[in-house]
């Protein structure tokens, strides 16, 4: 087994949305969004936006406001001043040297090819000498603790991942100084005492990465709720990476209509062409997680639905 991790004890809720301001929101990650906002608004909870601008080698300079700007236009207002990863440096910072000290993190030169090559062994065996001196960059890794690591998914079920040492150890400073996803989310998870995470199914192996990280740090764990992501009729998923179309800020209310569409929440027609506020009114009222399947994926809603 894993090892043991802290459970939190408060019942309040605190959830989040969280993109990565690479291009403007697409209609994916606007039903991401409203899940996550109306998870939240049915607990009475808090809903907080952070903006996950750690790679500024892939983010358009104005794509953070604009993702800010459509969220607004939605009305899916959040609760406290957006948080932007990029100027949090030093919470990672300190973090890291908090895994250092334990003995879960070590330099390391290795690609993603001098692994691969090796059945995902280290060449150098970089995990036995975590602090060797090495002449080119080193990633900084975390140190995986071979294990089976599992959560009840309060949407997809029990879950489960076997991890390995070395062949899952993951990098959570890169070789250009940047801290990594895995370090940076759950660092911030926890700072801002987010207790309900609410995402996409394509985070689902992501989960048990964060949860030996948790571990390590001796940080408590949220709740998990991965719901489906949306795909094209390909069965492509919706993202930046593959063009998705940006989401349209004139059309706030029928956008709205369209992702509880796909959320199976069953909106009324006469909802269409109404304004965002009274979209949201009747979902806060009707939201219910039943309705929505335990799958990975969900298709665009077809177009006699639009």
């Amino acid at each position: 087994m894993g090892p043991a991790l802290r459970t939190r004890m408060s019942h309040s809720y605190r959830g989040r949305f969280a993109p990565s301001p690479t291009g403007p929101l697409h209609f994916g990650s606007l039903v991401a969004a409203l899940a996550s906002y109306l998870e939240a608004r049915s607990h009475n909870g808090h809903w907080l936006v952070r903006i996950e601008d750690l790679d500024p080698l892939r983010e358009p300079p104005d794509a953070a406001d604009r993702i800010l700007r459509t969220l607004e236009a939605h009305g899916l207002t959040w609760d406290e001043s957006v948080a932007y990863q990029s100027q949090r440096s030093d919470l990672y910072r300190g973090q890291l040297a908090a895994l250092r000290s334990k003995g879960y993190a070590y330099r390391c030169p290795c690609s993603r090819r001098d692994l691969a090559e090796n059945q995902g062994k280290h060449p150098n065996a970089c995990r036995h000498h975590p602090d060797r001196h090495y002449d080119e960059p080193t990633a900084w890794r975390f140190a995986v603790q071979s294990g089976l690591y599992a959560w009840q998914d309060q949407l997809q079920g029990y879950q489960q991942y076997q991890l390995e040492a070395e062949r899952d150890d993951f990098v959570v400073q890169r070789k250009e100084g940047f801290y990594a996803y895995q370090l940076a989310v759950v660092c911030d998870d926890a700072e801002q005492d987010i207790r309900h995470i609410v995402r996409g199914s394509d985070l689902l192996d992501s989960t048990p990465l964060q949860l030996a990280l948790l571990a390590a740090l001796e940080l408590p764990i949220p709740s998990y709720l991965h719901v489906p992501v949306i795909v094209d009729n390909h069965g492509q998923k919706l993202s930046k990476q593959n063009h998705a179309t940006a989401i349209d800020d004139r059309i706030p209310g029928h956008n709205l209509w369209l992702a509880l569409v796909a959320l199976h929440q069953s909106p009324p027609a006469d909802l269409k062409l109404a304004p965002p506020e009274t979209v949201l009114a009747w979902a806060g009222e009707n939201w219910s997680l039943t309705h929505l399947p335990a799958q990975k994926t969900l298709p665009m809603p077809a177009a006699e639905e639009a």
